[in-house]
């Protein structure tokens, strides 16, 4: 059965402005929007409200009663960019956890209080976190979010409901407890149905027919009789392992010891799920609230723990443990199937160089970057641009074999550079030309090869190709573009170099 666990900040805006301000936590602050021509406060800090000053007054009412009250502009999109935050930081405790706007989180804990010894302990430690970090905070656990919910706002903080047990503590509260409409909670006041419990003494028909099918939805979420699904700010991986620290962990060792750990746990679950990992990404949160993250790619899906390891093992250096890491999570967002017939197929004798050139690829991303290691293939086309194109990865095959017998360079630059020729005769090849600043006299040509632009794509100019070799040995491809006989001369370019 699944548990839930609502958080409430009663002064979500005022507690990070305080934070980003400690000059104003003893005050009595305000933040307000213009709405039809007058101020009207949006939010208000713990001092205001003592005073009498309350969300949706009008700002001139407010300074009426508290003359010396401090106004600062609200931002309408703070609240969503903070209960963001704060469910982020929310992950080292749940891989689920959503933003429950206007102020609150929803965090489902199925699975995790343990790791915490229980229940109470989990709360306790998350409401300690959240205080120390000036946040007022109202919290409950139960089956249900529309039970966690209500008891955060209308209990006393740190309620634990007991599993099926949530109908028995939701009777006593007051209908706004069941998140409805403020016309329908008007009415149901209106009527003497002040209490959730009342509601559920009245026929549900009679219900439904007097003020429509939300009430009975919100009725039933409640109580467990209606799922209600959370969008997690970041959807849980499929695979993921995640190891608590019982103590804080600040050395190199330790890091490298729970980093084999949550390699070994992931790997045996992508055997068993015939699946390799192409990305795997670490996250290490620190006891002082800040997160430190390395990740590694492969160019084919893997799971060998040794090999995966490896590539970690170089950026485990990056890590800064600060005062200690207390919590380590490991991922695969990126998983391609990989059954153990194929396995098999790589201990083959032919199949073993690839592998281990597979491996090496991987290293070499790994120290330079996953851009470092390009692998292209031919494409249907003559004109050199587009004659290849980037292959999604290392085991994609060609729909077309490389043409034969065409020189063409090691080297291709993105685009071709301008340069100046000294060329005797039209249609021969220059006898020199210059490339950035360097003169480069030829000793060897070889061409023109007459390449058409595709009609059907663009127009333009064609272009005739030389392969040259200068008095140093180095070879490069050159080309005209246009004749001579036109009106202006041609332009020359360069385009590539040969090894």
């Amino acid at each position: 059965m699944s548990r839930y666990l609502a958080i409430w900040f009663p002064y979500l805006v005022p507690d990070r402005l305080a934070r980003r301000k400690p000059a104003l936590r003893k005050q009595s602050f305000v933040t307000s929007l213009p709405e039809r021509g007058r101020l009207v406060i949006q939010s208000a800090s713990a001092q205001a409200v003592l005073s009498g000053i309350k969300p949706g007054m009008i700002l001139a009412d407010a300074r009426a009663i508290y003359p010396d009250l401090i106004t600062i502009d609200h931002d309408p999109k703070l609240p969503e960019r903070l209960l963001t935050i704060l469910a982020e930081w929310c992950l080292r405790f749940t891989p689920i956890a959503a933003t429950d706007l206007p102020d609150g989180l929803i965090l489902d804990i199925s699975g995790c209080t343990h790791l915490w010894g229980g229940e109470s302990s989990y709360l306790k430690e998350i409401i300690k976190r959240l205080s120390k970090g000036g946040y007022h905070v109202h919290a409950a656990i139960a089956d249900t979010v529309g039970a966690a919910w209500a008891l955060s706002r209308y209990e006393q903080n740190g309620t634990i409901i007991e599993k099926d047990k949530q109908k028995d503590a939701l009777i006593c509260l007051p209908v706004s407890a069941l998140r409805l409409p403020v016309n329908i909670s008007d009415r149901l006041y209106q009527l003497g149905l002040t209490t959730i419990g009342g509601l559920l003494a009245i026929p549900r028909q009679g219900l439904k027919k007097r003020f429509g099918q939300e009430l009975l939805t919100r009725i039933d979420q409640a109580l467990g009789m209606l799922s209600e699904p959370i969008k997690p700010v970041c959807p849980a991986p499929v695979f993921q392992e995640r190891l608590y620290c019982l103590e804080p962990v600040c050395t190199a060792k330790a890091i490298t010891i729970g980093l084999q750990q949550l390699l070994a746990s992931l790997c045996s679950r992508l055997v068993k799920e015939k699946k390799g990992l192409r990305k795997a990404v670490l996250t290490c949160y620190r006891i002082d609230n800040k997160v430190q993250q390395i990740e590694i790619g492969t160019h084919r899906a893997a799971r060998d723990t040794a090999h995966l390891f490896r590539l970690f093992e170089n950026k485990i250096a990056n890590i800064a443990p600060g005062l200690g890491i207390e919590l380590f999570v490991l991922d695969a967002p990126v998983t391609d199937p990989l059954d153990v017939q194929q396995e098999s197929l790589w201990m083959d004798a032919g199949m073993e160089q690839n592998r281990a050139i597979t491996q090496l690829l991987d290293r070499i991303g790994g120290r330079l970057g996953p851009n470092a290691i390009q692998r292209y293939l031919p494409a249907e086309h003559h004109w050199p641009e587009r004659s290849y194109m980037p292959a999604a990865t290392l085991s994609e095959r060609p729909a077309i074999p490389w043409p034969k017998g065409l020189s063409r360079p090691v080297y291709v630059l993105p685009r071709p550079e301008p340069i100046k020729v000294s060329v005797p005769i039209p249609d021969y090849p220059p006898m020199l030309f210059i490339y950035n600043g360097v003169v480069h006299n030829i000793k060897k040509a070889d061409g023109p090869e007459r390449i058409e632009r595709e009609w059907w794509i663009d127009k333009g100019l064609q272009r005739d190709y030389y392969c040259v070799e200068d008095t140093t040995g180095k070879r490069y491809w050159l080309f005209r573009s246009g004749h001579y006989d036109s009106a202006h001369a041609p332009d020359w370019f360069i385009h590539g170099f040969f090894a």
